[in-house]
């Protein structure tokens, strides 16, 4: 689990393709994120995917990523910066809200632009992540935690709007971000447990259980 609060911004270095239809080997320069404390086998979130750490040489580390994965996701396949978060303790402080590191779908950047000392992200979601957003609700873009200021449904979806403090712009990746580029979503989990639960209890007030 990660909270969505960007630790660092790294780079992937190199791409080692593994095979036809095996997935890539990557090489990230972890930049400011401590390894100290990580071992082979732990979790690194990329970009918002989870990933295992496979091997460790500070300030780098390596992960392989499956054909699925690239597949599901943007920017793991090619050099270039990543936001990175290590897996949360059980005492940490949540500052985002939680997190699984499982990208639920691909976005669209369809403005990017300054108001004031801050910046507006309008994305636009497919239709199948369009029923978890909400006003104020919690949503993960490119694995940093933010908060919908609005949002409103188009034909193939939905598009939300978040603002974006200087602070975030200048820490994280999302300051590159243009339109017509795809971005990773991943979806608030408590909205996921609801959704599910609804209709058990639908069905259990209809029989009076």
């Amino acid at each position: 689990m990660f909270t969505g609060i960007i630790a660092a911004v790294g780079r992937i270095e190199s791409v080692e393709t593994l095979g036809e239809g095996a997935g890539v080997r990557l090489t990230v320069d972890a930049g400011a994120l401590d390894l100290s404390d990580v071992a082979p086998g732990d979790s690194i979130a990329i970009q918002g995917a989870c990933m295992t750490a496979i091997d460790i040489q500070a300030p780098r580390f390596r992960v392989e990523v499956s054909r699925e994965s690239l597949s599901l996701t943007r920017g793991l396949d090619r050099p270039g910066e990543v936001n990175l978060e290590k897996a949360m303790r059980l005492d940490d402080r949540i500052g985002g809200h939680l997190v699984s590191g499982h990208v639920d779908g691909l976005g669209t950047v369809v403005s990017f632009e300054p108001v004031g000392e801050s910046w507006r992200l309008v994305v636009r979601a497919p239709a199948g992540l369009a029923r978890y957003l909400a006003y104020k609700g919690s949503i993960t873009v490119n694995g940093v935690s933010l908060t919908v200021n609005r949002v409103g449904d188009v034909p193939d979806g939905a598009e939300f709007e978040i603002n974006l403090i200087p602070h975030t712009v200048s820490v994280t990746t999302l300051g590159a971000l243009r339109p017509g580029q795809q971005v990773n979503l991943e979806v608030d989990l408590i909205a996921r447990y609801v959704e599910r639960m609804l209709p058990a209890a639908a069905t259990g007030a209809k029989t009076g259980r």
